[in-house]
């Protein structure tokens, strides 16, 4: 981590590229861009109609020859130029003319644990193509770490969860390194996708997912938890006569919907603690698990794996953006690493 960070330290500017959302940190002027990752692009001329909240906001609202795509898709950036014709107008002119006045601008960006060579190059090819002389890759596992303010160079175990629209991310970390990490298909949009599944079968209620939020409507109040509302209403379109129709949901059969993408996390956890050495271990017996992400604000999540793992569970201050965060603090220099001197003799 040591080399890592001397040259973290010469880049200017960091970009945290997910599936949800895209967040720009630039050194000196801290986080400058947070936004969906989205582009409005008409299909007749090829121009660029809307990028972040705008954007994002048309979704299924356009006439045909306007189509809403994601550059992004399951943390890996899929659309090449539509990144970074989306980044453009994202940061900026102003900010754009400043980073262009860096001899050698340097960027950083955050990839997925376990991320394939092709994935890689195409977050390199991105940055490269906004101006970039250099790029740094960094597992998110480990700038989101850092971003919660975790011991991450220290040699104790610190384990840590990333909840991301795509997938979920899990690694107990140890000197600045990951120990064993496991990467689970399954996302705050898989989790939101169940509850749409139960509600067209079991109610006939077809909800879009671009204008609300199911899960937080549904599962309001004490969340995932047994402790919760019994029942609350939800509006939609009949799926039958296309009109639209309120019912009311019983939560139970909704926390039942969750069931399976939720299982899944938690295979992921065991998994990473049977990997892990005992000694490890033995220390989030005490230390626990930190929740990063923007769907580590799930009502109740944490307390279900709480429930279900007997380790502390706690969110993070800023979990949306503990990534970005984490990552231009070492741009700033204010990560040490732990250093060993040599023994002589």
């Amino acid at each position: 981590m040591t080399v890592s960070l001397e040259q973290l330290r010469r880049c200017h500017v960091a970009v945290d590229m997910g599936a949800a959302r895209t967040r720009v940190f630039v050194k000196g002027a801290g986080l400058v861009v947070d936004e969906p990752s989205a582009a409005a692009v008409n299909t007749r001329t090829g121009g660029l109609i809307a990028v972040g909240r705008f954007a994002e906001e048309m979704t299924g609202r356009t006439p045909d020859y306007i189509r809403v795509v994601r550059p992004v898709s399951g943390g890996t950036i899929v659309d090449i130029d539509m990144a970074q014709r989306m980044l453009r107008q994202l940061i900026g002119e102003k900010l754009r003319r400043a980073l262009r006045r860096k001899p050698r601008l340097r960027a950083a960006v955050c990839t997925p644990h376990d991320a394939d060579p092709l994935s890689r190059r195409a977050a390199v090819e991105t940055m490269v193509g906004l101006g970039a002389r250099r790029v740094e890759l960094v597992d998110t596992l480990i700038a989101a770490a850092v971003g919660c303010g975790m011991p991450v160079e220290q040699p104790e175990a610190t384990m840590i969860l990333v909840c991301g629209a795509a997938s979920t991310q899990v690694a107990v970390l140890s000197l600045g390194a990951i120990v064993t990490a496991e990467r689970i298909p399954v996302g705050g949009e898989a989790i939101d996708n169940a509850i749409v599944q139960h509600l067209r079968q079991r109610h006939e209620l077809m909800l879009p997912l671009q204008s609300v939020r199911p899960l937080h409507i549904a599962l309001h109040g004490n969340g995932i938890n047994q402790d919760g509302p019994e029942s609350t209403e939800i509006h939609g379109r009949d799926v039958v006569t296309g009109l639209a129709r309120s019912v009311h949901v019983d939560t139970a059969a909704v926390r039942e919907a969750l069931h399976t993408p939720l299982t899944a996390v938690l295979d992921g956890i065991g998994q990473v603690l049977r990997d892990c050495p005992p000694e490890l271990v033995a220390d989030l017996v005490d230390s626990g698990m930190t929740m990063v992400g923007g769907s580590a604000l799930l009502p109740g999540l944490d307390t279900m794996l709480r429930d279900a793992t007997g380790m502390p569970v706690r969110i993070a201050e800023r979990p949306d953006t503990a990534a970005v965060l984490g990552l231009g603090a070492m741009l700033e220099g204010k990560i040490r690493p732990l250093v060993l001197d040599p023994l002589s003799g």
